[in-house]
């Protein structure tokens, strides 16, 4: 009885393995457009999440607890004005002393100035930073050092470069003790920072020397009441679960040493690399998304060529499904035998895009090209849909197969 049943069950399978095997090349080219459209879903879904997964890995060497405060925008008389230059390095001493669960404060003042060394010469964005910001920011020297308390107290004139600006302006040359014009001063090269690789703002493209002697090279601007005004403070938060709570305190305090009124606008900004992280990783899931809805309209060309193939499967196989028929078929026994060819075919379609996906992908991440990132989600994702693409793309000529009068369809040539 058991094995009556599954007969039963195996024979549209059957069925439709013969009608495909016996069409080779009709079924080849049906499965090509699907082979392509899975691919395309697999190989642009896989560089989108690799672009995020990079992403957050730069985002990740910045410090998983880390938060910057930064000058914003202000309103007055209820219009919407430039950048504020009220962010001081009080604010960050105020900080550092009220807010609880603050592990490390560092104040920073930025400007772009002339670096130049013999004939070599390059803009650069020099950053005067006190001693904790290295720390704070998760930045590493890979030779030489960087300066100590004792630097910044005194005013030295030491500078730590990025990685690409010490290749700019020494090239293969060790740059450890070379000394060089910044702006108005001349700096020691004191260390060379590891490399942090491509993302904004990188420490790479940059140079960091102490706080004092910024003030030196440039003339630090002051508010109205004394403060120095600093371009952004960096802190990190010894709890990161107290993470919004430490971003509440520093709100409610920078608004009250600002004199803010209750119904202004923040004059500052903070983002912690958690929030960053978190914004870009849902931004850059719509963008995969998005990449794989344009790759899916290949699938969907894919599934107007299987209908159009299967249409003119039924048109020639009229005579069998008259005799089919007649020799007691039921219309449910034809319409399921189409419609398992029809899903049959895109699923094998299915399976060979995963690979030719899988190869793209591989083969864009090992040249260099961009990471990428295949997971088990877009492998499950693209085979379904393809599946998916068959069974409805298969029911019309299947239900037209099954609705053929047997008498008519005995008389066709």
């Amino acid at each position: 009885m058991k094995k009556d049943q599954l007969k039963k069950w195996l024979e549209p399978l059957e069925t439709a393995w013969v009608g495909v095997a016996t069409h080779k090349l009709r079924s080849s080219l049906t499965i090509l457009g699907i082979v392509i459209g899975v691919a395309a879903v697999i190989s642009l879904m896989s560089i989108g999440r690799g672009a995020e997964a990079q992403i957050i890995s730069n985002i990740e060497k910045m410090g998983s607890n880390l938060i910057t405060i930064r000058p914003g925008s202000f309103t007055f008389g209820g219009v919407r004005g430039g950048v504020s230059e009220t962010l001081t390095m009080e604010d960050a001493e105020a900080i550092s002393q009220q807010v609880p669960y603050i592990s490390a404060v560092a104040s920073s003042y930025s400007s772009n100035l002339q670096l130049v060394m013999g004939g070599e010469n390059t803009n650069a964005q020099v950053n005067g930073i006190t001693p904790e910001y290295m720390q704070i920011n998760n930045m590493k020297v890979a030779s030489g050092a960087s300066f100590s308390e004792q630097d910044y107290q005194r005013g030295a004139k030491v500078a730590v470069f990025g990685a690409n600006v010490a290749k700019t302006l020494f090239g293969n040359a060790p740059p450890i003790g070379q000394q060089m014009r910044m702006g108005t001063i001349i700096v020691y090269v004191i260390g060379v920072l590891e490399s942090k690789g491509t993302r904004f703002n990188s420490p790479d493209d940059a140079v960091y020397i102490p706080l004092a002697a910024m003030q030196q090279a440039v003339a630090q601007p002051r508010t109205p009441q004394g403060g120095r005004i600093v371009t952004a403070i960096s802190l990190t938060v010894s709890d990161q679960s107290q993470t919004q709570n430490v971003i509440d305190a520093i709100t409610s305090l920078l608004r009250t040493s600002h004199k803010l009124a209750a119904s202004a606008d923040n004059d500052f900004n903070i983002m912690s690399t958690e929030e960053i992280a978190s914004t870009l990783s849902e931004t850059m899931g719509t963008m995969t998304l998005l990449l794989g809805a344009i790759a899916a309209i290949s699938l969907l060309v894919g599934g107007i060529g299987v209908m159009n193939i299967m249409l003119v499967s039924v048109l020639e196989r009229t005579r069998e499904i008259g005799i089919r028929k007649a020799l007691g078929a039921r219309e449910r026994d034809i319409w399921l035998q189409f419609l398992i060819e029809a899903a049959f075919l895109t699923f094998a379609g299915g399976i060979i895009g995963v690979v030719l996906g899988w190869v793209v992908a591989y083969l864009v991440s090992s040249m260099g090209l961009m990471t990428t990132v295949v997971t088990a989600d877009i492998v499950i994702l693209a085979v379904s849909v393809s599946i998916g693409i068959g069974l409805f793309f298969g029911f019309y000529p299947a239900w037209n197969a099954s609705r053929l009068n047997p008498i008519e369809a005995l008389r066709a040539e």
